[in-house]
């Protein structure tokens, strides 16, 4: 899993409510045997039109925000199943981190276990961010990840977050699930072989 220490980027606004996973990876994606190829088909129908031309009227095809790095969202993003390949696409298509006043459940352990930080803030501190996430001359922001503070680059306004410690550890290193316990790889080798031999009838 790729470390995530700092981000440095533009902000796009998506704050309508209950944004849920069929919206950010549909459906007839679901079907590839492995990750590849899932960054251009996030936001989908929201991104093309039948014809498969990019609709300007989506925020992430306008040139401003075309390139973003953070997510401003709406209440309960990622409700619906719980397909992991919206995380997976959301991180391809160069998304790094998510910011908004809750996050579906499962959404928020899949993007736990793939590197994508999750901030949860109050609803005046996301209502400020939407707004200068909306104005192309003020939409960049800074994270910082040790210090588990966000700087609007425009004004100088500083955020400061919360983040749980082994997460916010996890995502310094980039460690996954598995990575993390093979930390403790020795300690499990000990134990597994000190078993064999108390209960050789296993």
């Amino acid at each position: 899993m790729q470390p995530l220490t700092e981000i440095r980027g533009r902000a796009a606004p998506m704050q309508a409510a209950h944004i849920d996973t069929d919206v950010i990876m549909p459906k007839q994606f679901l079907k590839g045997i492995d990750r590849a190829g899932l960054g251009d088909k996030v936001f989908f129908d929201q991104r093309y039109d039948s014809v498969g031309a990019p609709r300007q009227d989506f925020i992430l095809n306008r040139e401003a925000w075309r390139d973003s790095r953070f997510l401003i969202v709406g209440p309960n993003f990622g409700c619906g199943s719980s397909r992991e390949h919206a995380v997976w696409g959301l991180m391809q298509f160069g998304i790094r981190a998510l910011i908004g006043t809750s996050f579906a459940g499962i959404f928020n352990d899949n993007c736990r276990s793939n590197g994508l930080l999750t901030v949860t803030l109050p609803a005046d501190q996301i209502a400020m961010l939407l707004a200068h996430a909306g104005d192309p001359a003020r939409n960049m922001l800074m994270l910082d990840l040790a210090s588990q503070e966000m700087t609007v680059v425009h004004n100088g306004t500083v955020i400061a977050f919360e983040i749980d410690a082994r997460r916010k550890r996890a995502l310094l290193v980039g460690l996954d699930a598995i990575g993390t316990t093979l930390q403790d790889a020795q300690a499990i080798g000990q134990f597994e072989a000190t078993r064999r031999t108390a209960y050789r009838w296993l």
